[in-house]
């Protein structure tokens, strides 16, 4: 007979029809981002660590092109011999830190929590952000973005890690837009600070805002020593009591409420049932031993690619790709020459490009209602039709009207129009859903893992971008915009052929999702799993006395 709660209400095992019986805890979507509040509070709190990332980001595009910054860096002004090489040298080496600082944060925050890892990054990144403030030469500057950009990638794998864990599953997408969101509002006021700071006369100019990023940072370091710890990472950890009580509390209802109870339960018998699959792959290194514990540190990485996770990390590392090369840099990278052509002061073209950022931030806004209440298959395939179409237009245009823009100011304003379009479709769908994806669809002992690989494709593919899109757009004009135009049509067949839909279910209903289980001997070990659990938990009542909870019928 099926497990019963003391109110009646039937504990669901882990099937096919768990997300049809499974009853919410509120509504879908932005409505109940309202009614889980305090999951929802923790979430903004810790996606302040995608404002630090696109802080960071922005500071820069406007820095390098201040008169105050080259006269002190002489080695990256327009006249100075291989500008163009140091300049790329300064920027990619904060891709290079984030690279790095993405690929171990998996083990990190494995090992010390979720939250402390933030705590971690935030102390890394602070200490860059000193150097850089303080920067009196090129190396000096140069260390300062390396030991940043450590910070910035360790803490953008870590924040939609920790979001993704304590979210309950109607609002997760919302919760988890909240760090595009924040990424790209960050960059929204680094750009506006930095326009007003370039008419201080001496190099405060360029230092304020390197300092001003501390700020945010040092909030989210000391606020989020106050939030619960992640009741999947507790459980990890065997802590199962306190992973019910972190649950209850982010899910403002009692421990005894079956909401959380089969929650809970869930969140147990994967951590179980994927720990009981370690074993049988790994038998050998399953002692306490330090040694045994590193390798099985080292091969849980291959893990990732194998059997039961390998959809998941072609997913996670696919998406973070396309993200990239669907062309949002070069958009970014020819819209002041196009503005300039066109006619527009200097100051008016700065005012364009913020536009441009707003935009894009307004995109993202849309999504905190759509992602959960659409799904993410909707948002990333009618993105990718609305970008194709909008590069295509843009190739059209650039083609035709690049040497003579002057003569010809409408196909120059549709061109902007276009651009405008394309700002607030990426944002609205490409700009969000690779962020929240890959920290809801792996199993939890392999999560961090595999958010790690998918964040460390974002920022890999980030740098192969910042590397061929000048050259792209400078030798093939339109050319670089049908490149795009093609990423981004082949994102389409790939999001129609791969991507699974993820939305209102709950983290441990992943494997349903991928399929994962296919054998009937995976399923009666995790049916096993789940009848142990709720059979120890009805002995621990029974042995209490409590007449509460759950009992399990003959």
């Amino acid at each position: 007979m099926s497990p019963m709660t003391g109110d009646g209400a039937k504990f669901v095992h882990h099937a096919e029809a768990v997300w049809d019986q499974r009853e919410p805890y509120g509504p879908s979507g932005f409505r109940g981002v309202f009614n889980s509040s305090y999951a929802a509070l923790c979430a903004a709190f810790a996606a302040l660590g995608g404002m630090v990332f696109g802080y960071d980001q922005g500071v820069v595009s406007v820095i390098l092109v201040m008169p105050q910054f080259l006269s002190r860096f002489t080695r990256v002004s327009e006249t100075a011999s291989g500008a163009g090489f140091w300049k790329g040298f300064l920027t990619a080496m904060i891709e290079l830190g984030a690279l790095i600082g993405a690929l171990n944060q998996g083990w990190i925050a494995d090992k010390i929590s979720r939250k402390y890892s933030i705590v971690l990054a935030v102390i890394v990144f602070t200490l860059g952000s000193i150097l850089q403030t303080a920067a009196v030469d090129y190396a000096m500057l140069i260390v300062g973005r390396l030991i940043g950009g450590l910070g910035i990638g360790m803490l953008s794998m870590v924040a939609p890690l920790y979001i993704s864990e304590i979210s309950p599953p109607e609002i997760r997408g919302a919760l988890l837009v909240l760090e595009e969101f924040s990424i790209v509002a960050g960059i929204c006021i680094a750009y506006w600070i930095t326009y007003g700071t370039q008419y201080i006369d001496n190099e405060w100019a360029w230092r304020c805002p390197f300092l001003l990023q501390m700020i945010p940072s040092t909030v989210l370091g000391v606020g989020i020593l106050f939030l619960p710890f992640s009741p999947r990472w507790l459980a990890s950890k065997g802590r199962d009591d306190e992973a019910l009580r972190n649950l209850g509390k982010l899910r403002q209802l009692p421990v005894t409420d079956h909401r959380v109870r089969q929650e809970w339960f869930d969140i147990r018998a994967e951590v179980a049932f994927h720990r009981q699959t370690s074993a049988i792959r790994h038998p050998h290194l399953q002692s306490k031993r330090m040694l045994n514990s590193i390798k099985l540190e080292l091969v849980s990485w291959s893990d990732c690619f194998r059997r039961g996770c390998w959809r998941r990390t072609h997913i996670g590392i696919g998406i973070m790709f396309f993200q990239q090369f669907v062309g949002i840099n070069a958009l970014i990278y020819y819209s002041p020459t196009l503005f300039g052509t066109m006619g527009l002061s200097h100051s008016m073209q700065l005012v364009m490009s913020g536009v441009l950022n707003v935009t894009q931030l307004i995109g993202v806004s849309t999504s905190i209602w759509t992602i959960d209440r659409f799904g993410r298959r909707p948002l990333l395939l009618w993105g990718s039709i609305f970008m194709t179409v909008s590069h295509l237009i843009i190739a059209v245009f650039v083609g035709k009207y690049n040497k003579h823009w002057s003569d010809h100011r409408g196909p120059g304003w549709a061109s902007v129009a276009f651009l405008l379009f394309y700002m607030l479709s990426f944002g609205a769908s490409w700009g969000p859903v690779p962020w929240a994806m890959p920290s809801e669809i792996f199993p939890s002992s392999l999560r961090a893992k595999g958010v790690a690989l998918s964040t460390s494709s974002n920022w890999f593919n980030n740098f192969i971008i910042g590397l061929i899109t000048p050259p792209l757009v400078q030798n093939t004009g339109f050319g670089a915009y049908t490149f795009f135009a093609v990423f981004c049509l082949l994102s389409f067949v790939w999001t129609y052929f791969f991507v699974p839909e993820t939305r209102g279910r709950t983290l441990e209903q992943m494997d349903h999702v991928f399929k994962d289980i296919d054998s009937q001997e995976e399923e009666a070990r995790r049916h096993a799993i789940e009848a142990e659990i709720i059979a120890s938990h009805h002995r621990d009542l029974a042995a209490g006395g409590k007449q509460q909870g759950l009992s399990v019928e003959p």
